[in-house]
């Protein structure tokens, strides 16, 4: 069973992240623009990505993440509705049997105060191949 948990640095110390097992750092949130930044779509949408295939998530807004594989490719999951805490938060975690994060599978919000604990469910959409505009 994989579990991973994706938080931002700036709301925990180093010692919960000890604590906390696989972790992984973001950027903050785009505020600037609902979506995120520009980003070119490069192939059809799918259902599911391999958990190898990223080794980044940006929350972007309440109902968009991109999970990247690199600097500037990855995969824009647009949720099917606003997840509440998501970008005040911009940390959640998942769970998953398998190899794959999947559009049927949920996320969780990780609240960070007064401690690591879950909160909204959300579940994800499909995950639409992009490439980031150069800014």
């Amino acid at each position: 069973m994989a579990v991973r948990l994706s938080v931002a640095l700036s709301s925990l110390t180093l010692a919960s992240l000890a604590l906390a097992g696989c972790m992984q750092a973001e950027a903050a949130p785009d505020r600037g623009r609902p979506g995120g930044p520009a980003a070119r779509v490069t192939g059809a949408p799918v259902d599911c990505v391999r958990l190898n295939a990223f080794n980044d998530t940006r929350v972007r807004d309440d109902r968009t993440i991109d999970f990247m594989r690199n600097s500037r490719q990855g995969w824009r999951n647009t949720l099917p509705n606003s997840c509440p805490g998501l970008t005040v938060q911009n940390a959640f975690t998942y769970k998953t049997s398998t190899s794959e994060l999947c559009s049927v599978d949920v996320i969780y919000v990780l609240e960070t105060a007064g401690g690591l604990q879950r909160g909204p469910a959300c579940g994800l959409g499909q995950f639409v191949p992009i490439e980031l505009d150069r800014r």
